[in-house]
């Protein structure tokens, strides 16, 4: 039968068994570690320092039960991204704004002049006083104040404006307050005032029978010639 030699050292065991691994959630400290593997607690710390340097450890310091704070370490397969804790929610992601829709074109004034422009901003943005619903911001009210003023350039009084972007609203929140009073007054816009044609004006004829200078439109002779005529006739 062998003997055993009792003074014969013990072989080293092999790193990559699958005990000597820490299990997941467990500790990881340089002590800790230093007691699982054969290197030192220098050697470890500075394989811990550069596992952190190149993103695949993190160390991140917790506040548990009791008011203690804890460092807690995290393993991250790729550099630089975070591996979640077993307790923690999954991330939400984050919600693409939808785009905003356009307002539609609106009339605009023949005349935009600046003092029109204000007088119709100041219309709109008192709007809102009358129903807070028609709060506007300030990119809708500049792309309205064009229409309001083609109305008050019409001859439509500020208060029959104001009665017709106020009255009748449907009940409720309003989605897009801008889009309805943008559609309010484009098909309401109320046609020109009516403004008669300037009087003809005649150009200088000279008289053919007494050379005196009258308007006419064609060349000949002055009403006193053509009466005198009439009368000799």
């Amino acid at each position: 039968m062998d003997t055993q030699n009792p003074s014969a050292p013990t072989p080293t065991q092999s790193r990559i068994t699958g005990k000597n691994h820490p299990h997941a959630g467990g500790g990881a400290g340089i002590k800790t570690l230093a007691a699982r593997f054969p290197e030192g607690r220098t050697r470890i710390a500075a394989a811990l320092r550069e596992l952190e340097t190149h993103g695949y450890l993190r160390r991140e310091r917790k506040r548990v039960t009791g008011g203690r704070i804890v460092t807690r370490t995290v393993s991250c397969n790729q550099p630089g991204r975070r591996r979640p804790h077993p307790e923690e929610p999954p991330p939400r992601r984050k919600r693409t704004p939808t785009p905003r829709k356009p307002l539609p074109a609106v009339p605009q004034p023949a005349y935009p002049a600046p003092a029109l422009l204000r007088t119709a901003t100041d219309l709109l943005t008192s709007l809102r006083l009358h129903d807070p619903r028609l709060l506007l911001s300030e990119p809708d009210t500049a792309h309205l104040a064009p229409a309001v003023a083609a109305w008050l350039e019409r001859d439509v009084p500020r208060a029959a404006v104001h009665h017709t972007l106020t009255t009748d609203l449907p009940p409720g929140p309003l989605c897009r307050p801008a889009a309805l009073l943008a559609h309010r007054l484009t098909t309401q816009l109320p046609p020109p005032p009516f403004t008669p044609p300037p009087p003809v004006r005649h150009p200088l004829q000279t008289c053919d029978g007494c050379d005196r200078a009258f308007r006419a439109a064609d060349p000949g002779r002055c009403r006193n010639c053509r009466s005198d005529l009439q009368e000799a006739a």
